[in-house]
Order: C-alpha cells, then structure tokens, then sequence
C-alpha cells in the first residue's frame, strides 16, 4: 500500500509499505476514509521529538472502514465506519477503567524509551514516534487498530466523514481542555491559539457553558474562523502592547476565569523572552518556546485553572512561582478520547455542534507531503490538511 512515511527531519515521502495484518484476535484493519494533520506532527518533523525511524508511517488521527476484523472483536463488523482516538487503550487496565485512556498501562511496547524521563509510560498512540509504541500511523491507504472493541465507534449514517473525523483527536482534545476548566455560568476562559485544538476548545467552553470565550492568536483568518465559527472575542497579540492588560481590561480588572493553553512547545511570540527561547531551541537546549503557557499563567486569574493542551518537552525559565502563589490549578494530559467520542458524536447528531469547518484543505495521499508543507506554513489560511487515501 501506500503511506506518508518520515525519512528525517523535514522529509516526508509518500512510498510503498506492507499492507498491516491482524496481529492479535482483538484486532482490525481499516481502510482510511480520511485522515488528517495535527500540530503536534510537527514536533517530530521538525526534529523537537526523538525514536523517529526512518520508514516511519505517520499520522495519527483518522476514520475509515473496517476491511478485517479478528475473531476476538465484538463491537465491530466488517462495513462498519468508524472513528477512532489517538491514543490506543486496552479497555482492561484500571487507567482505561477510570477513563485515563492515554494513560493505559498495556498498549506502549516500548516502555523503556518513556521510563527513564516520565518515571512511568504512558499508552501507545499512532504514528507518533518509538517512545510512543511506534504504531504504524493512518496517513496510509489501511492502519491497523488494536483492541477494536474499545478503540472503535461507530459513526452514524448522518454524519458525514468528515464531520466524524475531527472527533479522532482535535476536538476530544479541545473537550477535554475546556472540561478541565469546570466551568460554570458565567466564567470567562481565554485559549491561547486558533488552530484546531483551539477553535474545539472555545467552541466547547461555550457548549458547557461559558459567558464569555476569548481566542488568542495572530493569524487574521484563525481569528476570524474564531468569531465566526466559535463565537469568540479575539485578541491579535502581535497589535496589543499586552494580552494580559488585554484580559483584565475584558475581565474587569479580575482575570480569566479559567487559561487553556492550545498551542505546546514551538509557541510563536515578542519580544526578549521569545528570542531567548528560539535560540536556544535551535541550537536544541531546550525543546519548548514557552511564551504562550507563561502568558497564560501570568493572565489567569486567583485561584483559578490553566488547562495544558500543548504538547511540551524540556522547558526553561518555568515560572512555577506565579501558579503556587496566585494558587492556580494546573490540569493538563493527552487526550482520553475514548472518554469523549460517544458524547461528541452526539452533539454533531444534534445538532449543536460541528467541527467539520476545520477541513479546510484536502489532498490525496499521494499530495500530502505538500499538504503538510501548507499546513506546517499556514499558507492559504490552512487550519488543518486532510487526506483521503
């Protein structure tokens, strides 16, 4: 078959691969309907994330049909179409039990490249480095998915591919963000970024309830995307002397409520602290241009929450000071799609929301290396690339 494969930092090329094959009875294999870009993609094709290896399939968030199904599966059926998380969860361990699914103790092959630096490793996900459990990823013509039965959710004949696709990862994610901020009537929650975790993540602070939303970006069609298609107020941080006097002005002098940080480790910034952080991660001291988080920290109000979306390695300068003396709660993770899935899948059924506005361009697989090439430079106002195999 053929896959976008990562032959090296800043290469990526559409080759021939075997096809995958059932490998446990609790498997299936998909045919990929549509599979699609993430920012966090970027971490390892930029060279921020190590264990890639060449020959590589990448890609991780996707839907498709199912083609092969093991005799153990039960929840599936060839024909089916389906969506399925990033994170690969067994079902069975007690993390899985208490919906932690990117947490699952089963699914990471490779816990000997995660130790060492978490202390513990987390679950395997799709096309995301050896660390990861160097899954083959779904920027493929087919992708094998393990326990089916837990990774597996049907999508309703009403919805369409891509209406489903975006409940793989960017949308769980952004849920997840907004669901971490327990939010009640009347809270103001500010999301730095406009991409596709950040638009779900506004979108889905107004869902639970949220008075009023903020976006915070720099690109005038992310933000644009963000009043129209969110509802948000926005903030332009490169026309604003500050985003935190921005905030307060907002907030009434109080701050949000709640900071959702959805951009990670390669933050576009100002200033003195945003050319200290380049530097010294181009010449790789570091991993992460932290200016979005420390703004974050900085605007959120006493005593309130900052959710981590963003993906982060090895940061400097830190400043756990302001969280422990404002008295913040920080929640962060990777996705627990499997947690979410069911519930998004309802409210695009619903009605009440819809996050297939996020494709904005697509290729065929034999054009994506271009395609993450527009994605990665933002060229044409790219939100997200997605691909149909």
């Amino acid at each position: 078959m053929r896959a976008l494969c990562w032959e090296g930092v800043e290469d990526l090329r559409v080759e021939d691969v075997p096809d995958p094959e059932l490998v446990n009875p609790r498997d299936v294999v998909l045919e990929v309907g549509l599979t699609t870009t993430c920012g966090s993609d970027l971490h390892f094709i930029d060279g921020y994330l190590p264990t890639m290896r060449e020959g590589d399939v990448i890609g991780h968030e996707f839907m498709g049909e199912v083609r092969e199904v093991g005799r153990k599966v039960e929840s599936v059926e060839v024909g089916d179409r389906v969506v399925v998380p990033s994170f690969v969860g067994c079902g069975n361990c007690g993390y899985c039990m208490d919906d932690l699914w990117s947490l699952c103790d089963n699914t990471n092959p490779n816990p000997e490249l995660q130790e060492p630096i978490l202390g513990y490793p987390t679950a395997g996900i799709y096309g995301y480095t050896h660390a990861f459990g160097g899954y083959a990823g779904s920027h493929a013509e087919y992708v094998r998915v393990p326990h089916a039965d837990a990774n597996c959710f049907s999508v309703p004949d009403e919805l369409s591919d891509e209406q489903a696709l975006f409940a793989s990862d960017a949308w769980p994610t952004g849920y997840m963000g907004a669901d971490f901020c327990d939010i009640e009537e009347g809270d103001t929650v500010a999301v730095w970024g406009c991409g596709g975790v950040g638009l779900m993540a506004q979108q889905s602070a107004a869902l639970m309830g949220a008075e009023q939303v903020v976006g915070i970006d720099r690109f005038p069609e992310r933000l644009r995307m963000a009043r129209n298609e969110a509802g948000s107020e926005t903030i332009d941080y490169t026309e604003v002397e500050s985003v935190v006097d921005e905030l307060k002005a907002m907030t009434g002098g109080r701050g949000p409520d709640a900071c959702i940080d959805a951009v990670g480790m390669e933050a576009h910034g100002t200033g003195a602290m945003h050319a200290y952080d380049e530097a010294k991660q181009r010449l790789r001291l570091q991993t992460d241009r932290g200016e979005a988080l420390r703004q974050a920290m900085v605007a959120c109000r006493k005593g309130g929450t900052l959710s981590i979306l963003g993906v982060y390695g090895v940061m400097d300068k830190f400043p756990l000071g302001i969280a422990m003396n404002k008295g913040l709660t920080i929640r962060t993770a990777q996705q627990h799609g499997q947690r979410y899935v069911p519930e998004l899948l309802d409210h695009v059924a619903e009605g009440r929301m819809d996050p297939s506005y996020l494709a904005t361009h697509e290729f065929s697989l034999e054009e994506s290396p271009r395609g993450y090439e527009m994605f990665k430079e933002k060229e044409d106002g790219c939100v997200r690339a997605v691909f149909r195999p």
